[in-house]
């Protein structure tokens, strides 16, 4: 993200008040930190960077209580602590605000906000001071969220911040952040460095773990890399650069840069056609086309009806009126299953929540939507299984020890990998992919950006959709605006630039009214 962050303040103190010494952590056989040690002085603003399953993820649960390392220690203010869970590390002044959310949805955004630190007196929960705390930390963060909302009710983005805000009301003395940008606009993102600022220049010690590395350079003090599990090296962040850092965590250059591709076929047969799409005050008249072999971009500001145009397109969501034809039929498309069996596959935006079955092993999770090749007579063979599952993982470049291994276990790039196996490996005619990016390394982004090439080549349609602008316009070959709701303005050729982008998206009522 491009944010304009403050200037790195000044540490509080030069002595380490975090460190860790010759950590190490296995899962079965396979090490995810080798010997690991870093220091951390009080009131900076620590990066960890690396590739997905680099370990910065376990070294950042290890710090918070959420895992225990098999060796080494953790000094806290020169104390060594041995945490037994994140309530220990938490009454010492340690939390993390975790890459996969972990909310009550069913519960009001108040009260996530201060799980484990209600007020109260004699046991009763003083809701009026509790909505009184809440007001100051809104105002102070300035995150507007409606204290009394279900967290379900939210979009992912915010119950981002609400995981923020929690961190910021527990008072901790550090704060480990993993990809805490990774769901949030470019003015939510500078909100959340003024945050962090001010936050390290009241003394509190920040593990930030990000895969932007241009927001890790602007924001952080310190960088350490990581690699297979290995530390690397910990430098000031002003003595690195992007390539440097990529240079560390990969072990060589990297070619950032978007594939080439032919230029689309204006003749190519249209796979889908969206006609009228509707839903009172979520979407309006949504229409458009998409052929075969073309990448078709959906940008638009976090909230202007992205995600729910694809929702809606895969029967994931009611909508109240418009057509949709496949390949030039019209098709009646109620749920996901009838959009699969139309021709139409989707990787949701959290595969957490909508997209993989955490606990349940990569074999099924890849299996999970086309059980049919590998069944006889209703009855899973599960040597077919076996080898389907296998064979894709192995095309995708899936990073395993066994496909009997809950997926959960991976980083986040391979479950992202993961969840493109489970929709090709009965290929789709129209892929929609909402955020395929979200939450994975430059290398693993590198290679999905490979990989929606190459299935545009051999003529799937792709519908794209993320927040970052240069990825929607590295990628399609036609790029729709949308904003609260509609389409404003359509772009290709010499129009596809980020400040066109960001103009439709931030365009004025009146502005929007005349492009629909």
């Amino acid at each position: 993200m491009n944010a304009n962050f403050p200037p790195p303040a000044d540490s509080a103190a030069e002595r380490p008040y975090l460190e860790i010494r010759a950590v190490s952590k296995r899962y079965g056989g396979f090490p995810a930190l080798r010997d690991v040690s870093v220091s951390v002085r009080q009131g900076s603003v620590h990066a960890l960077v690396g590739e997905n399953g680099a370990g910065k993820s376990t070294l950042g649960k290890i710090i918070a209580g959420v895992v225990r390392p098999d060796a080494g220690e953790i000094l806290l203010d020169g104390q060594r602590v041995n945490f037994r869970g994140p309530r220990d590390a938490l009454a010492a002044g340690v939390t993390i605000i975790a890459q996969e959310l972990a909310l009550l949805p069913a519960r009001s955004v108040m009260d996530n906000v201060f799980l484990g630190v209600e007020s109260t007196r004699a046991g009763v929960l003083q809701s009026g001071r509790l909505a009184q705390r809440y007001r100051e930390l809104a105002d102070r963060i300035g995150f507007d969220l409606p204290g009394t909302a279900p967290v379900r009710s939210l979009r992912l983005a915010d119950q981002q911040k609400v995981e923020i805000m929690r961190a910021v009301a527990r008072g901790a003395s550090v704060i480990v952040m993993d990809e805490p940008t990774a769901a949030l606009t470019e003015d939510e993102t500078a909100q959340l460095a003024s945050i962090v600022r001010e936050l390290a220049a009241a003394g509190t010690t920040i593990l930030f773990i990000s895969h932007f590395l241009d927001e890790v350079l602007r924001l952080c003090d310190t960088v350490t890399v990581l690699k297979d599990g290995s530390l690397v090296r910990t430098s000031p962040a002003e003595v690195e650069t992007p390539e440097t850092l990529v240079t560390g965590m990969l072990g060589r250059t990297l070619d950032v840069a978007f594939p080439e591709r032919p230029p689309r076929r204006p003749d190519a047969p249209v796979s889908l056609r969206v006609e009228g799409l509707s839903e009172p005050g979520v979407l309006h008249d949504i229409s458009f086309s998409l052929r075969e072999g073309e990448i078709l971009g959906l940008a638009g500001l976090v909230g202007s009806g992205r995600s729910e145009v694809a929702h809606a397109i895969f029967g994931a969501r009611k909508r109240s009126s418009g057509t949709i034809e496949v390949n030039g039929r019209r098709v009646t498309i109620g749920s996901p299953r009838a959009a699969v069996g139309a021709g139409l596959a989707m990787l949701p935006e959290s595969r957490k929540e909508q997209g993989l079955v955490m606990g349940r092993p990569i074999r099924e999770n890849v299996m999970l939507s086309h059980l049919g090749i590998a069944s006889r007579g209703g009855v899973i063979a599960r040597r077919d299984e076996q080898r389907a599952a296998q064979t894709m993982v192995e095309e995708l470049g899936v990073s395993l020890r066994s496909l009997e291994a809950p997926v959960r276990t991976l980083s986040g790039g391979n479950q992202q990998k993961v969840l493109f196996a489970k929709w090709l490996i009965r290929p789709p005619r129209v892929l929609i992919a909402d955020e395929p990016t979200r939450g994975v390394d430059v290398g693993a982004k590198r290679a999905i950006y490979e990989l929606l090439a190459s299935l545009a080549a051999e003529g799937m349609s792709i519908l794209l959709i993320s927040s970052e602008v240069e990825e929607v316009l590295g990628l399609s070959d036609r790029v729709l605006v949308m904003r609260q709701g509609a389409v404003v303005d359509e772009l290709e050729g010499d129009r596809m630039t980020a400040d066109v982008v960001m103009r439709a998206a931030f365009a004025a009522a009146g502005e929007m009214e005349a492009h629909a």
